[in-house]
């Protein structure tokens, strides 16, 4: 085709030397581009691989982190330590008695009021006894005829024994007069009896304090009538040393003993406290309470206590041989009471147990324990067995020992 006919059907012939050089170029520019854009590409797709891989590492080392329980725990010891048994008490005195009349009449005159120190001896009450008065008149009356009746019968039995020696009267009658001698004999000491016996009953118209100690009641007064029924005048009670019972639990009753310290409070008496120590104890458990009864005595030498207050007794019982841990180790479940241990290689085991002993913030524990076992530390209800944990320092100091409950 001519060029006259290219142009007639307007398409334009190649220049092929011309053109050449132009499209390597802009070959070569595309091969450029697309290398560039291929190592752009594979950059991003490894530093792609470096960050998941690099995240990966990081949420593995997050997830054993999160996945790791921390916890505190202590070491289980054999063998208890010492530990204080506080229980109620009433004070009383250690010698507490009423103190009555014997003898019938009227109160003529009392000496000692309550809240008074009396000596052993002491005039307490004066009684006028008219009737006993009048008793023990005619009782020596009596008495002085039968000491007549005596020396008559006496001088009888001489004059009949004279008598029998010069056969005058028979021997049946001398024996019969010694008969009458006796019974006059008999006779003159029954009246000396009775006289006595008044004597003694006149005696206690002085009401005297059996024992030295303080008046706590008053119960007559002036003209009132004593009838020897055996009604208190008084209540006396010896105020040093004072007599605490206290009623201790079967459980602990085994740890006291005669002589063991004791130290009572009393809440009036503020910032005080007064030594004493076991005097005896009941040695049986009552069956009705399961409790044994003690006696403390505690000496009062300046009176700081009086009988009949309410105090706090607390027993320095002697350290167990048993396994106790804090109160705060026990897991209560469905299946019952148990711990959880740490193996040596941080594993969790949970030992069920069996309590005895309540001391507070601690408990004795009966079975289920050999000790030296490494116990966790308030155990959270999720905690099962198996489970990893790693132990924490406690830096907070450690508690104080806590008092035994009943």
């Amino acid at each position: 085709m001519s060029h006259e006919s290219h142009s007639q059907l307007a398409i334009h012939p190649v220049e092929d030397s011309a053109d050449a050089p132009g499209r390597q170029q802009v070959m070569r520019r595309t091969r450029i581009a697309a290398i560039v854009v291929l190592v752009l590409l594979a950059a991003g797709g490894a530093r792609t691989v470096v960050s998941r891989a690099a995240n990966a590492k990081t949420l593995e080392a997050e997830s054993a982190r999160s996945s790791t329980t921390y916890v505190r725990a202590t070491r289980v010891r054999s063998g208890g330590s010492a530990q204080k048994l506080e229980l109620p008490g009433t004070l009383q005195g250690f010698v507490q008695a009423p103190v009555a009349a014997r003898a019938g009449g009227y109160l003529k005159r009392w000496t000692k009021d309550i809240g008074s120190t009396v000596a052993k001896g002491d005039l307490l009450a004066e009684i006028e006894t008219p009737e006993l008065d009048q008793q023990l008149s005619q009782a020596m009356a009596a008495r002085q005829q039968t000491a007549a009746s005596v020396d008559l019968a006496k001088t009888t039995v001489d004059r009949w024994e004279a008598l029998r020696q010069r056969d005058a009267v028979s021997q049946q009658e001398l024996e019969e007069r010694r008969s009458g001698y006796l019974q006059a004999k008999a006779n003159l000491a029954a009246a000396d009896a009775n006289v006595e016996r008044l004597r003694e009953l006149q005696s206690f118209k002085r009401v005297v304090a059996p024992f030295a100690g303080v008046i706590t009641r008053r119960n007559v007064d002036v003209g009132d009538l004593i009838d020897g029924s055996g009604k208190p005048l008084f209540l006396l009670s010896q105020t040093d040393p004072l007599r605490v019972y206290v009623n201790v639990p079967q459980s602990y009753a085994h740890l006291v003993r005669q002589g063991l310290a004791a130290t009572v409070t009393q809440a009036e008496v503020r910032g005080r406290s007064f030594s004493g120590q076991v005097a005896r104890t009941a040695a049986a458990i009552d069956t009705a309470t399961r409790t044994m009864q003690v006696e403390v005595s505690l000496p009062n030498k300046d009176g700081a206590l009086m009988p009949g207050a309410f105090v706090q007794v607390a027993l320095n019982l002697p350290a167990g041989q048993g396994i106790a841990i804090p109160f705060n180790a026990l897991l209560f479940r469905a299946d019952g009471v148990s711990v959880a241990s740490i193996d040596g290689d941080g594993s969790v085991r949970l030992r069920p147990v069996k309590l005895g002993r309540n001391y507070g913030d601690s408990v004795e524990i009966l079975n289920g324990l050999q000790g030296n076992e490494q116990l966790v530390l308030n155990p959270s209800d999720s905690l099962a067995e198996g489970d990893k944990v790693q132990v924490v320092q406690d830096t907070r100091p450690a508690a104080a020992a806590g008092k035994a409950t009943p």
